[in-house]
């Protein structure tokens, strides 16, 4: 192995969906890969070639999210029906629902354990449920206007939500108060999510920016300005060295946070990228788009970085949608971004593009593993969403 850089690759291509694209996640076993689409339709694609993919029906309007628990046993996706299901990700395609919102459920995450589900909506609610009987916990109601994103901490004690109120909050999941708000986007907030550290979150804007903070510090670390529309979606490396972000301008961008800048600009999409997301183990990610396909790529340039982190993670245990922004938000959202300073190459950088930002000082102590065991509380839960069956239609189709 070695440590040059190379550029990442366009390995497959799934086409199935018969609209846009609105969000895409891996399942931990690397096996599978689901989407979610303004069709109503779930799809699981399955990586391995002459594999048949499936398409779930169920939701009766456009899927907005979709994410798979930590031990892949299960997608969670949510609709603009105001339902969440829970999907078992095989053949037979069972899967239980239940009225989440009151308004259109832009997002759905899983815990870090597995056991607690987490929902954002338009009705400007973010909402937290068991995913054994789904079972309601609570509501956090600060928002005032729709909600697009919410997410747990990596150790599942945080909850960052996003909103078309411009706003980026982190919420205290035991006393159920909001901790922070960030206030520096000029447009509304479609996506953000939690650095694999837990230290920090990146958030992305239809003002076309990225910003990266410090939730320890509240300071805000970085401001990318690399995209020439609205920004849909964004996703850590987990070796959090990296952040992918994907734009209405049709781009997926590479950011480098360590040195604080732009590293790649991929073209594929026909049309704007919509979602994109690296695997449980940053050797691959996916994105969606308006174009209705699916791309997997290749990530290439962090092989040898990350091995050398997963080398050191084992060494000291030895001593884990985005909604579209073309969906009208209520009200004017988007302003014209201006470019920041440019502070010039920092040291050590791999000249290829310009510096975007500061560097990034991130602990690594504490990346989440995958799952690889199923609890007896998972076991009880997938039992139960069996019994609960509701009418679903499952359809085997061969993949391209």
């Amino acid at each position: 192995m070695t440590s040059a850089l190379e550029d990442p690759t366009l390995e497959r291509h799934f086409k199935g969906h018969r609209d846009t694209i609105t969000s895409v996640d891996f399942n931990s076993n690397m096996k599978q890969i689901a989407t979610g689409s303004m069709d109503s339709c779930i799809m699981i694609w399955n990586m391995k070639s002459q594999m048949r993919a499936y398409r779930f029906v169920g939701h009766k309007d456009a899927v907005m999210s979709v994410q798979f628990s930590p031990s892949g046993h299960l997608v969670a996706s949510a609709s603009r029906d105001k339902t969440v299901r829970l999907w078992v990700p095989s053949v037979k395609g069972e899967s239980t629902s239940f009225r989440a919102h009151t308004g259109t459920v832009r997002s759905v995450s899983f815990s870090g354990d597995g056991q607690s589900l987490v929902t954002a909506s338009d009705d400007k609610t973010v909402k937290v449920w068991t995913v054994h009987r789904q079972k309601f916990l609570f509501s956090l109601n600060q928002h005032i206007n729709w909600v697009r994103c919410a997410k747990f901490s990596p150790d599942g004690r945080l909850i960052l939500s996003s909103s078309d109120d411009k706003t980026v909050k982190v919420w205290d999941k035991t006393s159920r108060e909001c901790v922070h708000s960030f206030y520096e986007h000029g447009g509304c907030v479609t996506h953000a999510d939690f650095h694999p550290s837990g230290t920090c979150i990146a958030a992305a804007s239809t003002d076309s920016t990225v910003k990266v903070w410090d939730i320890r510090t509240t300071k805000l670390l970085q401001h990318y300005q690399v995209h020439s529309a609205v920004v849909n979606g964004l996703s850590f490396h987990p070796s959090g060295n990296y952040l992918i972000t994907a734009s209405n301008d049709s781009t997926l961008k590479v950011l480098d946070l360590l040195e604080g800048r732009l590293l790649y600009t991929l073209h594929g999409h026909q049309g704007s990228a919509t979602c994109v997301s690296f695997s449980r183990t940053g050797d691959y990610f996916a994105s969606g788009g308006s174009d209705e396909q699916v791309m997997v790529w290749k990530t290439n340039f962090d092989s040898a970085d990350y091995g050398e982190v997963l080398r050191v993670q084992k060494s000291a245990a030895g001593a884990e949608g985005p909604a579209l922004a073309s969906d009208p938000p209520p009200g004017q959202c988007s302003e014209t971004p201006r470019l920041p300073e440019n502070p010039g190459p920092l040291p050590g950088t791999r000249g290829r593009t310009r510096s975007t930002g500061q560097a990034l000082e991130i602990p690594r102590e504490r990346h989440p593993q995958p799952e690889t065991a199923v609890s007896d509380a998972l076991t009880s839960t997938l039992e139960h969403i069996v019994g609960q069956l509701t009418v679903l239609t499952q359809l085997g189709e061969f993949m391209p």
